[in-house]
């Protein structure tokens, strides 16, 4: 590699750099998803948030929300927006596979389909429900096909995924 110059916020990293950084995410949710719960196996890839945000390969394969690339030209807080979502959908995650729902962490997957921010209340889940509701609804011209999708992402989310 040629040691491409990139800047975040202002200082000049190398991809080497975001690419160990990145992968610290990596261990990290490794430990907190598997090794805390004291799992001897290996997750698979398709079991890890990760794989499904980070692809830091210099040619993409299209699989992943965030390139190298895409992260080489975020600003700080760009940047600290997609690693607080990664956390959220790793806790989100673990509470689930655990068996913990008597928190507050809506599916970050339908908030986002439902163009909410991933730290979204009731209250918003509800007033956007309502928007959506009265734009998809087939007796105003609306689509019934997504009507029907929206219900059902609310009920998800609503009883949070059980």
């Amino acid at each position: 590699m040629l040691g491409l110059c990139l800047i975040v916020s202002g200082n000049s990293f190398q991809y080497d750099e975001i690419k160990r950084r990145i992968r610290k995410l990596k261990k990290l949710e490794i430990q907190i998803r598997f090794d805390s719960i004291g799992l001897e196996r290996k997750p698979n890839k398709s079991d890890l948030v990760w794989d499904e945000f980070f692809d830091l390969h210099e040619v993409s394969t299209g699989r992943a929300r965030y390139t190298i690339h895409s992260l080489s030209a975020m600003n700080k807080e760009e940047y600290r927006s997609v690693i607080d979502e990664f956390f959220l959908h790793v806790y989100y995650r673990f509470y689930k596979e655990n068996g913990i729902d008597n928190i507050n962490i809506y599916n970050p997957d339908i908030l986002s389909q439902l163009d909410l921010p991933i730290d979204a209340g009731y209250k918003e889940i509800k007033k956007k429900f309502r928007e959506l509701a009265m734009k998809y609804h087939p007796d105003t011209g609306g689509d019934a096909s997504k009507f029907i999708r929206l219900i059902e992402n609310y009920r998800r989310l609503i009883d949070k995924g059980k």
